[in-house]
């Protein structure tokens, strides 16, 4: 990674980047579509006890997320102070969330206690051992590709989901929030990432590095979706 004024050659790795970016977004999709839970929802026989399953697990792994971006905060040098802040200020906006999701959780009668005693599936287990692991790395640059693919689901699926639950389950504002907040909350995280992925200050190994992430983490996200009882 550069820290210099953005190159010609600077602007060709970011063009290139976002490419990749976007054919890794694609296929995230087209995993998506055949997720069961997913599909249900699209077919409009989703249940309430599908949701509730979909909350619980995600819930385990949410707790994890300012977590281990805090950790990755710690392993960057001076050299990345950009990304060292972006770090900082992004875990101290997302380490409540997983209260937000409690509380819908609860709106829709579940039970808080259980919820909390619950453990990661197989899926949320494989994607907050990456992270984390991931995390530890020395100047972990790689793991905005993992940004690009969480904040993106956020930004880009989480208020449709919220929704269509709501239209096929008659659904209150109050028993979605979580979805719903996190369309706006990381809309404004996307933004800040595609600034500094277009900036110029990417070289192409870390280059490589974000979109080899994203395909991992992209690959851990659908298979969390795909083990709810596992």
């Amino acid at each position: 990674m550069t820290t210099a004024t953005a190159t010609p050659d600077a602007t060709a790795v970011a063009e290139s980047l976002v490419t990749r970016l976007t054919e890794v977004w694609a296929d995230l999709e087209e995993r998506l579509d055949r997720v069961p839970i997913l599909s249900r929802l699209a077919e409009g026989t989703v249940t309430i006890d599908d949701y509730s399953r979909l909350l619980f697990n995600l819930r385990q792994q949410v707790v994890d997320g300012s977590l281990w971006i805090s950790r990755a905060a710690s392993s960057f040098d001076v050299d990345h102070f950009t990304l060292r802040s972006a770090a900082i200020r992004h875990a101290e906006e997302e380490h409540r969330d997983y209260l937000m999701l409690e509380r819908d959780y609860v709106a829709i009668g579940g039970s808080l206690d259980e919820l909390r005693a619950g453990r990661k599936n197989l899926g949320s287990e494989a994607l907050s051992g990456y992270m984390f692991h991931y995390a530890d790395r020395p100047n972990p640059v790689g793991l905005l590709g993992a940004m690009f693919i969480i904040e993106g689901l956020g930004a880009k699926r989480a208020a449709g989901w919220a929704a269509r639950f709501q239209e096929v389950l008659g659904l209150a504002d109050n028993q979605v929030h979580f979805m719903r907040y996190h369309q706006d909350a990381d809309a404004e995280h996307t933004g800040a990432l595609e600034a500094i992925l277009t900036s110029g200050i990417i070289d192409d190994a870390a280059a490589d590095d974000i979109v080899r992430c994203a395909q991992v983490v992209a690959r851990l996200y659908v298979l969390q979706l795909e083990e709810l009882d596992q």
